[in-house]
């Protein structure tokens, strides 16, 4: 399709996932927690037939984005289990069928990823996913892949008996599918990276110099997401600061998303990342209570007193797939009427 020229201030957009619909998923099996390895008793519609279902609830994810009034989607995410784990589990090097177990930190058994050979991606992943968004959508459109850091976090080192090595090796992986999707017409590429802040140390070791690796010869902007973790999942109080941001001034990434409305983060932060643009999270997903469009319009000011407008993309604080249909629909109407309330006081 022809895309919508999309010049305005303060353009809306998606982190990523959607909700997925009861007739494609078993949400209570989802509810569960963030699939590492394939699940693939998760899907309720039998092989034959699931790309077919997949294509469907996709059309609808992309529907409501675009009803809702958002600026620059996604495909929600519609084809995942997980926002990682069919990319991890796509690449050699990886032991798919017999994961490693770990303990989570709610104490529950957890398969991860098994690396017992040298990772290396052989083959699209994603491309069709953009291909899809892109035939039937005039927005801009966003791709997401996990980025190396988080990648090598999730997974069971029996090989390299390096991280950082391996993490590079994730890294080229990853970059080798961004440029694929670029060279299919992505208009934008987001790295989801929550583990930047679980392993701070680690993190200032050599998360930038992985995600510029990931990043080599893209031309097209591209975001680093950064979370606290999907509010369905991660309960309770969550920090009000990331103790990695400011060394992420350092990637070549254009954009910083950043979740900030459910933990109400101190905004002051934002001043460490002069020169990148902000994708500032103004959807707290951790209520089902829709927000107004002026409780929106609030959490946009207050942004804009750190970072300029141009430099600023109002998004939810984190994919929406864990959440009601109906609730994430509306909290994306609210985002979407919240940003021209703003967008009309500026001009």
């Amino acid at each position: 399709m022809t895309k919508k020229s999309n010049i305005h201030l303060l353009p809306t957009t998606v982190v990523g996932s959607y909700p997925q619909p009861d007739w494609l998923v078993d949400r209570e099996m989802l509810s569960k927690g963030v699939p590492r390895t394939r699940m693939h008793a998760l899907w309720r519609v039998e092989e034959p037939y699931l790309e077919q279902a997949q294509n469907d609830a996709t059309i609808l994810a992309i529907r409501d984005m675009e009803r809702a009034g958002i600026d620059i989607i996604t495909d929600g995410e519609i084809r995942r289990e997980s926002y990682s784990n069919r990319f991890a589990n796509s690449l050699d090097g990886i032991d798919d069928k017999q994961p490693a177990m770990v303990i989570s930190k709610a104490g529950l058994e957890t398969p991860i990823p098994r690396v017992v050979g040298k990772i290396m991606r052989t083959h699209a992943v994603e491309v069709k996913d953009l291909q899809f968004l892109k035939a039937n959508t005039d927005r801009q459109c966003k791709i997401t892949l996990p980025g190396p850091f988080t990648l090598g976090k999730q997974a069971k080192d029996e090989y390299y008996h390096d991280d950082e090595a391996m993490v590079m090796d994730f890294a080229a992986a990853v970059n080798a599918e961004a440029l694929a999707l670029q060279a299919a017409g992505a208009d934008i590429i987001q790295f989801d990276e929550p583990w930047l802040r679980q392993d701070p140390d680690a993190a200032n070791r050599y998360a930038v110099k992985a995600i510029n690796r990931a990043l080599q010869g893209l031309t097209i902007p591209t975001v680093i997401h950064l979370c606290f973790g999907y509010a369905a999942v991660v309960k309770g109080q969550k920090p009000t600061g990331y103790s990695f941001l400011p060394g992420l001034s350092d990637s070549i990434a254009q954009q910083i998303s950043i979740e900030a409305a459910q933990p109400k983060l101190d905004l002051g932060v934002l001043s460490d990342l002069a020169g990148k643009k902000i994708m500032l999270g103004v959807l707290d997903l951790g209520t089902h209570a829709i927000e107004t469009p002026e409780q929106v319009a609030d959490r946009i000011r207050a942004g804009l007193k750190f970072v300029r407008a141009e430099n600023l993309i109002p998004a939810p604080d984190c994919g929406m797939k864990y959440m009601p249909r109906e609730v994430a629909f509306g909290k994306l109407h609210a985002l979407a009427q919240g940003a021209r309330i703003v967008r009309e006081e500026l001009d």
